[in-house]
């Protein structure tokens, strides 16, 4: 902290003695006539006026230190103000007047006060709400180091273990207390109440060690149980005597000799986790016949993987520890009656692949009890929230027939409602965001009022800063998700401070060094999405379909005819939105001659039929692709297909188009995780994709793929056109990159071990939730009150300006 205040004062010393070049800078930022500026904006015109700078001093001047730091600015005729951030999460800012070139640390309150008269036409807000988390969290655990981010549970074992076996009369009997509580239904699990103190847990336990030395390793509990029961000891310890015995050293040693690694270990075994409720309310949530329909895509994708592998975790640590129990995990979504031909009309559905995992649909009701019948889109749905959490409540626990042990909420709306559930039936609460909207759309909280119509971000970012803060952990399947880079911030540190003008200003609205989030990287389904050479495992019968769909004629809800079959063929498959921005990657191959003379594009997107959709963007976006079409006659370069492909065919088309020798293009202006590129890396295609979001960590641009910036989109088709003239003229080119992103798969991605690090995760924040405050009680109150005060209201506004 001395350091950067020494830095920021050198820093303003030279602004005021450098006066020319000072006021040369600022009147260039000026002169691109905007109240707010980004930072690509200000490093463009620092640049400019380096390269003015004979002497090439100003490049390593105090200022050239301010302006790397800089995330953006605001700017009058009289000041100007500058969001510095020296490192992930640690902000500060400062104000120069344009006049004097006087500067001052300011405060968080003073910038967002700024911006707001900026952007609100110049009303002096005194009496805004301000919302601020911080004073709630003072006292409790949190990373110091950026490096730690994501890694909450370790963070937490180690400090946590320290505390709690300091004093082992008070902690152990909290961990005494603990063990004793689990139950199956009516069985008693681990331990039962004949251990009445800490010292009778020791003596037992060695009691317990001795007897077991003596049995044969493969003896099953149901032999062991008639000894173990009268010293204290229920099932769950293990399926046969040396599990048994394990596990017990393995507390025996804890309460010796604590550490952060044997605790992990210990309660990765207690068998906590055999029913799980999943939330995720919005699009058509189906398992055929749904990707591609208006907010229906990867998020359906993950949650379908993620059960299966979930559910044979679940089995699997059950039966270690000796208990026949079936898991049961239930997806909560909506019922709609006006299902389009899908499954969305069906109450309940059992999911493929799993034995107790099923989609459990609830309807949304207006108030007078009506069921609503139609899609609803994801911008569109708080008013119902509410009562569908409490619908939702009544149908998970008739179908259980008892409370869920983790509920997950998924998105911003799942999440709101996983909050509202998991308070009422008091138990832990995971949330998972896939991608927060706020730092999709440029200035969409300072300008708000502009979007409420459309998207309703008033009630988004206010169910959001809720949901975060109330949830046990969060998971996240990058590091940048949380925290960004080194230039640029993250999507949850975005929640950190931010204004709505007219509504409310978040001062301190979450903490991305909580110990809470962590990162858990998803997978793509293995049976499903495997390497185009495996030919023993490729579904050989669905080739000529796949033939018929590339290379054919025109066919019902397709445009354009590949007329050059032999060329190179690239690839891209993703919801028809602004955000994945298919339409740039056909701007970007339309304007590459050396693309269009040498490669063909294959598109997988939306409908071509304008008047099939009923989503406002996607029918902006079926206009744009006929336009650009037209405009550069790309019919007989690109083939279109308005298509929902099921998994086996969309696996089966990533190997044929990685039998042609292809590649995978994913353009997408930002990309929370991208499972369709671990789809296509994990099928050997190699892959471009997105440098914004979590495309970043998965590709080592280069070396088992490539970063494009989808701002810089002729740079961007260049890359490709480069690449595809290697791949001509030498195929090991391909081969390489397509070898070395199987591996990067493989490594680093799959479903097993994200199942492994949920259920771990979710005993440990389990356990600390019980044995220590971690529930934070007074911040869940003061939410309670936000949620009353704030977000209720503004979702009874939605209701009342469009009834349905």
């Amino acid at each position: 902290m001395k350091k950067l205040l020494e830095t920021l004062k050198t820093a303003q010393l030279y602004l005021g003695d450098n006066k020319a070049v000072s006021h040369q800078l600022l009147y260039a930022l000026d002169g691109l006539q905007r109240k707010f500026l980004l930072r690509s904006d200000i490093e463009d015109t620092f640049a400019q006026l380096c390269q003015q700078d004979a002497t090439g001093q100003l490049r390593s001047s105090p200022m050239a230190t301010i302006i790397n730091w800089t995330q953006e600015a605001a700017i009058d005729s009289a000041w100007i103000y500058l969001a510095l951030r020296q490192r992930v999460a640690r902000w500060y800012y400062l104000r120069i007047n344009r006049e004097s070139l006087e500067s001052e640390l300011v405060g968080v309150e003073a910038f967002l006060r700024f911006k707001e008269r900026l952007a609100d036409g110049g009303a002096d807000q005194d009496w805004l709400l301000e919302l601020d988390l911080k004073p709630f969290s003072r006292e409790f655990y949190r990373l110091q180091e950026s490096d730690s981010i994501g890694r909450g549970m370790q963070f937490l074992n180690r400090n946590l273990s320290n505390r709690l076996f300091t004093d082992l009369k008070t902690s152990g009997e909290s961990l005494l207390r603990f063990l004793q509580v689990h139950r199956y239904r009516d069985q008693q699990l681990m331990l039962n109440t004949s251990i009445e103190n800490l010292q009778e847990l020791r003596q037992e336990l060695r009691a317990a060690d001795k007897l077991l030395a003596s049995e044969a390793a493969d003896t099953g509990w149901e032999l062991l149980e008639s000894q173990l029961r009268p010293m204290g000891f229920e099932p769950g310890w293990g399926d046969n005597s040396a599990r048994v015995r394990d596990t017990m050293r393995l507390l025996l040693d804890l309460l010796e000799a604590p550490s952060p690694e044997n605790l992990e270990k210990f309660l990765a075994r207690v068998p906590m986790i055999f029913n799980l409720a999943i939330v995720s309310p919005h699009g058509f949530f189906g398992q055929a016949d749904v990707l591609g329909r208006p907010d229906t895509g990867g998020q359906v994708v993950y949650i379908l993987d993620q059960v299966k592998a979930l559910e044979r975790e679940m089995r699997l640590r059950l039966q270690q520890q000796g208990l026949q129990i079936e898991p049961e995990i239930i997806i909560l979504t909506r019922l709609i009656p006006q299902a389009e031909g899908t499954s969305c009309d069906q109450r309940l559905e059992s999911v493929a692949g799993t034995r107790n995992a099923r989609i459990l649909r609830i309807p949304f009701r207006n108030p007078d009890g009506e069921v609503v019948p139609h899609w609803i889109s994801r911008f569109e749905l708080w008013p119902w929230l509410e009562q569908y959490a409490l619908d939702a409540e009544r149908e998970l626990l008739a179908e259980l027939g008892a409370r869920p042990d983790l509920i997950v909420g998924n998105y911003s709306d799942g999440s709101l409602v996983a909050t509202l559930m998991a308070r009422r039936l008091g138990v832990t609460q995971c949330n998972i965001a896939h991608a927060l909207e706020k730092t999709k759309y440029l200035y969409s909280d300072l300008y708000w009022k502009n979007n409420e119509r459309e998207y309703h971000f008033s009630c988004q970012f206010t169910a959001d800063l809720l949901a975060m803060n109330a949830a046990d952990f969060i998971i996240t399947s990058t590091y940048q998700e949380i925290a960004g880079t080194e230039t640029g911030l993250g999507q949850y540190e975005s929640y950190m401070r931010f204004s709505m003008p007219g509504l409310y200003r978040v001062i301190e609205g979450i903490d991305v060094y909580d110990p809470k989030f962590n990162i858990v990287s998803p997978g793509a389904d293995s049976d499903v999405y495997f390497p185009y050479f495996e030919s023993d495992r490729r579904l050989h019968h669905l080739e000529d379909k796949i033939r018929e769909l590339v290379y054919g004629g025109p066919l019902d809800n397709t445009r354009g005819v590949l007329k050059e079959p032999k060329k190179f063929l690239i690839f891209t498959m993703a919801r028809l939105d602004s955000v994945k921005n298919i339409t740039g990657l056909v701007e970007w191959f339309s304007r590459n001659k050396e693309l269009r003379q040498h490669a063909n594009l294959l598109v997988i997107s939306g409908h071509t039929d304008i008047e099939k959709s009923s989503d406002k963007e996607e029918r902006l976006q079926i206009d744009k692709m006929h336009r650009l079409m037209d405009q550069y006659q790309l019919d007989d370069q690109l083939r279109w297909l308005g298509l929902h492909l099921d998994k086996p065919l969309a696996g089966e088309l990533y190997r044929f188009v990685a039998d042609q020798r292809g590649a995978f293009v994913q353009p997408a202006l930002f990309e929370a995780f991208g499972l369709t590129v671990i789809e296509a890396m994990a099928s050997g295609l190699p892959t471009f994709a997105t440098c914004y979001g979590g495309p970043m960590e998965i590709i080592d641009d280069g070396v088992c793929g490539f970063h494009v910036d989808p701002n810089h989109g002729d740079l961007a088709a260049e890359k490709i056109a480069d690449f595809v003239r290697h791949c001509k003229q030498d195929e090991a080119s391909w081969t390489r990159i397509s070898q070395a992103g199987l591996e990067r798969v493989e490594q680093r991605y799959t479903w097993q071990h994200y199942a492994e690090r949920m259920m771990t995760l979710s005993r440990v924040y389990g356990f600390w939730k019980y044995v220590t405050d971690l529930e934070r009680a007074e911040t869940h109150r003061y939410l309670e009150m936000f949620y009353t005060l704030q977000f209720r209201p503004l979702a009874q506004a939605m209701r009342d300006q469009k009834p349905n």
